[in-house]
């Protein structure tokens, strides 16, 4: 593993990391699957210190690539439907309100 990033020098994956790693995560591995993850573990942990190599120094933090806007149009009350419209096609209703089965009996409904 590449440790340089934190002093501790370059060396290579070994299977019996790659076997504490797998065990950690419950997933069984074969001997021969610990000779052949272990290079490949490397080479990913390269990639990702390589990251950290990138110069960002006139580079801004961000969240996002590009500028996000918001293309909600305001939250501002407006004239509606009359209630009679809108209960029209309705099953049922009461008072103005739609009007729906019980699905939660009394002890549930007090909860």
């Amino acid at each position: 593993m590449s440790h340089a990033k934190w002093g501790w020098g370059t060396m290579a994956v070994s299977a019996a990391e790659v076997a504490r790693l797998a065990s950690l995560a419950r997933v069984d591995l074969t001997p021969d699957e610990l000779d052949e993850i272990a290079p490949q573990l490397d080479v990913i942990l390269e990639a990702v210190a390589s990251v950290g190599e990138v110069a960002t120094l006139d580079v801004p933090p961000t969240s996002h690539a590009v500028p996000l806007v918001n293309v909600m149009r305001p939250d501002e009350p407006r004239v509606s439907y009359p209630p009679a419209v809108v209960l029209a096609g309705a099953p049922a209703s009461e008072d103005d309100c739609f009007r729906a089965p019980h699905i939660l009996d009394d002890s549930e409904a007090a909860a």
